[in-house]
């Protein structure tokens, strides 16, 4: 039997200088591929989004951890997507990147409630700002309340202040490792 993954920040991969130079890049593909600590990961995600009756996935690493969470809690799964990548009519919410501006869209025709607990799931929280424009997209287009959405994700990078930002605007955030200044 396969010893159980215990440590899940001995699987992330940190690629020294991209894409930039001075970007300390935190590599998920290396925790994905190793299944002991993908599955710890999915377990961990599970633990901490336990009352959710909706599961969000950011596109495209949100899917990867939010399809396998929705499918182990027996919740539906919903695509936060890019501009374009949806056939019907969509809600937009457009926010700030450090080099611009970017869109997240989400199907009307999508049944979120008001009294649902929303999980949304990223692999990542930095600057915090497509988790934001995607619980606010949820708050204001289905009138969720702020206290019932949750946002997930694998990682934090605490020194850009993401979560912290999030959590500032009325939202509430989990995740599983935090890196700060490494």
């Amino acid at each position: 039997m396969k010893e159980f993954w215990q440590d899940l920040k001995q699987s992330i991969r940190t690629v020294p200088d991209f894409p930039i130079p001075g970007i300390q890049f935190r590599d998920i593909t290396s925790l994905i591929e190793n299944p002991l600590a993908f599955n710890k990961a999915l377990v961990d995600l599970t633990n901490v989004a336990f009352q959710g009756t909706k599961i969000i996935g950011i596109e495209s690493r949100g899917f990867v951890f939010g399809a396998p969470l929705a499918r182990d809690m027996d919740v539906p799964f919903i695509m936060a997507r890019k501009p374009g990548k949806l056939p019907n009519e969509t809600y937009k919410k457009e926010y700030q990147l450090e080099y611009g501006t970017a869109t997240l869209e989400i199907q009307k025709n999508t049944e979120i409630l008001p009294d649902d607990k929303v999980v949304i799931v990223d692999d990542l929280i930095a600057t915090g700002g497509t988790a934001l424009a995607c619980a606010e997209l949820v708050h204001a287009n289905w009138n969720v309340p702020k206290e019932n959405i949750l946002v997930v994700a694998v990682i934090n990078l605490t020194d850009l202040g993401g979560s912290a930002k999030i959590v500032a605007e009325g939202y509430k955030v989990k995740t599983l490792i935090e890196y700060e200044g490494e």
